[in-house]
């Protein structure tokens, strides 16, 4: 059982490193394509990348249990698959456009893209605070995490005269918009396979934004031909392989732990684009990437660190 969780821990680090790695791919991209074109054609490539997975879940699941497979075939169960797929690729569609734009504006003002990492990660400490319009009750432990991550935004994306950039708004807006997408997802994926889920709502964000990137940025074959490998690394390894460890290691892992291990994104992000780059972060970035990722990790520590438990959990 050990041995299960260090290998799982370790596929979840992989998977962490690949989400963080990718903030490098799509600020290559920019090179070539559009932000629209390159979230259209990589959500494209993530649902091809994901239907492999698809049908081997489905395949096992039909030797297991053939009356409840991973693809409904009743047209209600069906239907709601596609429901859940269509409003969470809509808060999907959202933070990546906003995060591709702000990537591109810290391209054209020589900005550091490793903080993009920092700043997307905040959706960690989002959905909880989004909970408590359910009525999901918050740690007071939460609002010191929130505190902290407010400062850290500060000393990442405001100015000493207290303005910020209009990229690191359109990164704020990319989390709350993957915050939103994590809690539709976890209220749909109760009433359908989660990579089932994801495959609709990548479908869905190619589709959506397919006619807008052609009549818009109008790019062609050369251009999506020289944004091969960043297209490839962000659809076939951060949405195929990332999410595919993902689903594998968190089976073996205490959810704490597994949120752990992939708030590490944002530290790879960081690391990448300082290696492959060479951006080194200002002082003043250093310092709020590590107050960033100290309120990422203070918000998931166990509610018993902090007092003893009065119930059994």
């Amino acid at each position: 059982m050990r041995s299960k969780s260090i290998t799982s821990s370790l596929l979840l680090l992989l998977a962490a490193f690949i989400w963080g790695s990718a903030f490098i791919a799509q600020s290559l991209g920019m090179d070539h394509l559009g932000p629209l074109a390159f979230v259209s054609i990589r959500s494209f490539i993530g649902f091809i990348a994901l239907v492999p997975v698809l049908l081997v879940m489905q395949a096992i699941q039909k030797k297991r249990d053939p009356a409840n497979p991973v693809v409904p075939v009743d047209r209600k169960n069906f239907l709601r698959a596609v429901k859940g797929g269509v409003i969470c690729g809509i808060f999907l569609v959202i933070a990546m456009l906003c995060q591709q734009y702000g990537i591109l504006y810290l391209n054209q003002t020589g900005g550091n893209v490793g903080k993009a990492g920092f700043i997307t990660t905040m959706y960690i400490l989002l959905v909880p605070i989004f909970g408590l319009f359910f009525r999901q009750r918050v740690d007071a432990k939460l609002w010191i995490s929130v505190a902290l991550a407010i400062f850290a935004l500060y000393l990442l994306s405001f100015s000493e005269n207290f303005t910020i950039a209009p990229g690191d708004i359109l990164l704020i807006l990319c989390a709350f918009g993957f915050a939103a997408q994590i809690m539709a997802a976890d209220f749909f994926v109760r009433e359908t396979n989660g990579v089932l889920l994801s495959c609709i709502q990548f479908l869905f964000s190619g589709l959506v934004t397919v006619l807008p990137a052609i009549f818009i940025e109008h790019p062609d074959p050369k251009m999506i031909f020289s944004a091969w490998m960043p297209l490839l690394y962000t659809g076939v390894m951060s949405s195929g392989i990332a999410f595919t460890l993902q689903i594998v290691a968190q089976k073996n892992l205490n959810p704490t732990l597994a949120s752990l291990l992939m708030s590490c994104e944002s530290v790879f992000a960081v690391i990448s684009a300082f290696i492959i780059l060479r951006e080194m972060p200002t002082y003043r970035e250093l310092a709020g990437s590590v107050i960033m990722f100290a309120a990422i990790i203070l918000a998931q520590l166990p509610s018993g660190i902090f007092k003893k438990k009065t119930r059994s959990e």
